[in-house]
């Protein structure tokens, strides 16, 4: 197989299943802004020793992004979706243990503080724009695995806690953002 098609020579690429379309399409837009996403991930992960248990997970969370991008490449279903309920309830017990293990905030705070941190504020970045062009594509009638939307919303909070979490562990004081009202104390 050649990694070059000439597809993309006037704009076109091929979605799961073999339809023709522009890669400025919602559904492209959707999946190349989780590439994008993953990518960010990666470059975190290369951030870390191997040895490192976060390292371990993240890469993990890299498999789950990819398999959430093919989702969004498949329309209609051609082939069995990838992402699943069971990984959503991972991501929120993740996000439940780096939350409860982290120094108590009632308030959004500025996204720094150590590299890796920061560079999870990233991640949390690019998982909501990625959100934002799902989003796109749902709205304009195109089937998708409401599974994988779910997955997008839960991964941003697992990196905003875990970003949180990875401060805490070196000892990075959070700054809070100075005019933020009360928002992490809301009954559910």
């Amino acid at each position: 197989m050649n990694i070059y098609t000439r597809y993309g020579d006037q704009g076109f690429t091929r979605l799961v299943g073999g339809e023709r379309v522009k890669k400025n399409v919602p559904r492209v837009q959707a999946y190349g802004s989780i590439d994008t996403l993953n990518a960010q991930v990666g470059f975190t992960v290369a951030s870390l020793g191997q040895e490192s248990a976060l390292y371990t997970e993240l890469v993990h969370v890299q498999q789950w992004i990819f398999d959430c991008g093919s989702d969004f490449a498949t329309p209609e279903e051609k082939r069995p979706y990838k992402v699943e309920p069971q990984m959503i309830e991972w991501l929120e017990e993740k996000i439940d243990f780096y939350w409860e293990e982290s120094p108590k905030i009632d308030r959004f705070v500025l996204p720094r503080g150590t590299i890796i941190a920061a560079s999870l504020h990233l991640c949390r970045c690019f998982t909501r724009e990625a959100e934002r062009n799902a989003i796109d594509l749902v709205e304009q009638q195109e089937a998708v695995n409401e599974e994988a939307l779910k997955f997008l919303n839960r991964l941003s909070d697992y990196f905003f806690a875990l970003a949180r979490w990875v401060n805490g562990q070196a000892e990075q004081p959070e700054i809070l953002y100075e005019n933020s009202v009360s928002v992490f104390n809301r009954k559910k």
